[in-house]
């Protein structure tokens, strides 16, 4: 029997693996499954009604389709894949949510931005994925140190080119599946000490999750605040 969790009113918990075709509502878009600590990013984010929302790195969509659940309906979708933004798509059409779609690389905003600026972003960076490691325990023999160069780099890009996409007063939240000082903690930390106008907001959800803590995925959330002023 599936059990409620603390940290979340809509979330449920189940004892064991079932086929998803076989959970009552999900041909409706009723529900949708995925790991506790994904599912932290929209609570976390806590879309208002009203904003303009970006979710810069989408695929395979069930983080677009949670914002979009709890009210984010001026939503746009990025992924530099046009092959995996169509399992977005895939996504959204099950649960009948309504978002704008554009396969491009979140770093490049030349190639995407009109130029109004967002309420908040998500930014569920590329990583090593090192915090799934209980699921796929490979991981630990494919993960090389060039590996997790490249991860940091292409995050540290992420975050520099969507910091001017946020208004003044605005919220964006960094978010990995790995455990990894270096694309985590470092990384936020050197984010901050290179923009006087970001400053971190305190969240009883943020921080590092191991992985198996509370029986789900490691994974890692920074909230960062643009200076109203800025």
């Amino acid at each position: 029997e599936a059990e409620g969790v603390t940290w979340s009113a809509a979330a449920l918990c189940l004892p064991a693996s079932v086929p998803v075709a076989t959970l009552p509502g999900w041909d409706d878009g009723w529900v949708a499954v995925q790991d506790g600590a994904a599912q932290m990013a929209a609570h976390i984010l806590a879309p208002r009604e009203g904003e303009r929302i970006l979710d810069a790195c989408a695929a395979p969509g069930g983080k677009t389709a949670h914002l979009w659940a709890l009210g984010a309906t001026r939503l746009d979708a990025l992924d530099r894949s046009a092959e995996r933004l169509n399992r977005v798509r895939e996504t959204l059409k099950r649960q009948g949510g309504e978002v704008h779609l554009q396969a491009a690389d979140a770093a490049e905003t030349a190639t995407w931005w009109n130029g109004e600026a967002y309420d908040a972003i998500l930014l569920d960076a590329p990583c090593t994925g090192t915090g799934v490691i209980r699921r796929h325990p490979d991981i630990r023999l494919r993960r090389q140190p060039e590996d997790v160069a490249e991860a940091v780099a292409q995050q540290a890009r992420l975050l520099e080119g969507l910091w001017p996409c946020l208004r003044p007063g605005g919220r964006l939240l960094y978010a990995t599946c790995s455990v990894l000082p270096e694309e985590n903690e470092e990384q936020i930390v050197a984010f901050v000490q290179r923009h006087s106008d970001a400053r971190r907001s305190a969240h009883p959800l943020t921080g590092q999750r191991l992985p198996g803590q509370g029986d789900m995925d490691g994974f890692y959330y920074a909230l960062l605040e643009k200076d109203a002023c800025a």
